[in-house]
């Protein structure tokens, strides 16, 4: 991965945009606070991905007891442990970039504008409801993607926007006529843009229901209520945009070299210029040619080209940031998927202010899966004042190797919790 070599720690700057001082050995921390909020402890992960859990989760009402979370994120790595995370708590805010130039994200965003969803609808998707037959049915129709072939794409989304496609079987006509309102008024949105030949290849149907709703309501934090109570998510398990936006914003980052990279995906997945689709799975691709010394936003809003723009933060992030129990900066790209969300002006203020014993300002535990491929040089740790660094049981993806065993991993943070 580009960024695998490159450390998390953070140094506070004045400007939105955080300059990251980066020890090779150090990958994704995660900061944890446990009951009462002065006590906490925190701690950090170095995989690249937990494998799915086995076992689906039922719904159950909420535990008194539970904890509060609040996870940093990208949608794709931190999704294999959602579901077993549910079984120590379902009061988790996940905070999300909106900054993702991938996959069928980039088409929608090419067309019609507007932040990505692409992350957002998938963390809600690990979020739905899996106890009925009908919610599995909503789960399955939106969890669809197109086919990949661009006619076949094209004449498949016909029918599912007519309803008459077998996905349509076991939702119930107040779902579907919901659902398909917003999957109409997607593709109106689309027609009304004749000069924009739009490609459906391989569309997710959650990320087309999630733009019409965004579209129709001018908000996005309107279409996420109406997913999550589409898709039934439990009303304490919140899922967050960092920035709430309705302006596209594409990510960039400087390099030590002075060079410049515009797009998430040419940060974590550079390609030198080719076309090529992204492998999310896969965490062997082409390094940078130097390594990362901050990243920001940019927009073409109001000019003509990109330039460095600096977004407020969501003010219910901050919000859920300065009471929650636990802070976790989830495993995954760390300079796309974390930082996008630590860069704003606002957020390491008040997880540094944070009435908590720690060794430094953002992180006091470091969780590495044992095996790994990363290697941990606990002198260095040390010395940046992370002394507690612990060794959960990991499993073997064949494609990405040594990762978090998701139970080993929950368990983990439950212990520290508890402490």
């Amino acid at each position: 991965m580009a960024d695998s070599c490159l450390g998390p720690l953070i140094s506070k700057a004045s400007s939105p945009s955080l300059l990251l001082h980066s020890p090779p050995q150090l990958l994704f921390p995660f900061s944890s606070f446990p009951k009462p909020i002065p006590k906490p402890l925190v701690l950090s992960m170095t995989s690249l991905q937990c494998s799915p859990s086995p076992s689906s989760i039922s719904n159950s009402s909420p535990r008194p007891s539970q904890p509060s979370l609040l996870v940093f994120s990208g949608g794709t790595a931190f999704n294999g442990v959602v579901e077993e995370l549910k079984k120590l708590t379902t009061s988790v805010a996940h905070v999300l970039p909106v900054s993702d130039d991938g996959g069928s994200t980039a088409e929608i965003v090419r067309v019609l504008g507007g932040p990505a969803v692409g992350d957002i609808r998938s963390r809600c998707l690990r979020l739905s409801d899996q106890s009925s037959a009908e919610a599995l049915a909503v789960r399955t129709l939106l969890g669809h993607r197109l086919p990949l072939d661009p006619q076949d794409s094209k004449s498949q989304w016909y029918d599912i926007v007519g309803g008459e496609h077998s996905l349509w079987k076991g939702v119930s006509r107040p779902y579907s006529e919901t659902i398909r309102a917003f999957l109409v008024y997607f593709q109106n949105e689309i027609l009304r843009r004749p000069n924009e030949s739009f490609c459906f290849s391989n569309g997710s149907i959650g990320n087309f229901f999630f733009a019409g709703a965004r579209i129709f309501f001018q908000s996005l934090d309107a279409a996420i209520f109406l997913f999550s109570r589409v898709s039934d998510i439990p009303a304490e398990s919140l899922v967050l945009p960092v920035i709430s936006t309705n302006d596209r914003l594409t990510l960039g980052c400087e390099l030590w070299d002075g060079t410049i990279i515009r797009g998430q995906n040419e940060i974590s997945h550079p390609t030198s210029g080719t076309m090529q689709p992204v492998d999310k799975g896969c965490s062997s691709v082409p390094a940078l040619p130097s390594r990362i010394k901050r990243v920001f936003y940019m927009s073409n809003e109001g000019g003509n080209s990109l330039h460095e723009v600096f977004p407020m933060v969501n003010a219910s992030v901050l919000d859920r940031l300065s009471n929650v129990d636990c802070i976790v900066y989830a495993m995954g790209s760390l300079f796309t998927s974390v930082c996008p969300s630590l860069v704003l002006r606002g957020i390491g203020e008040i997880i540094s202010s944070r009435n908590c014993p720690k060794p430094n300002q953002y992180i006091n535990t470091l969780l590495v899966p044992k095996d790994g491929q990363i290697p941990i040089d606990v002198q260095c740790l040390t010395s940046q004042g992370i002394f507690d660094v612990i060794m959960v049981d990991s499993v073997c993806d064949p494609k990405v190797g040594v990762i978090f065993n998701p139970k080993s991993l929950i368990d983990a943070l439950a212990n520290l919790i508890g402490r």
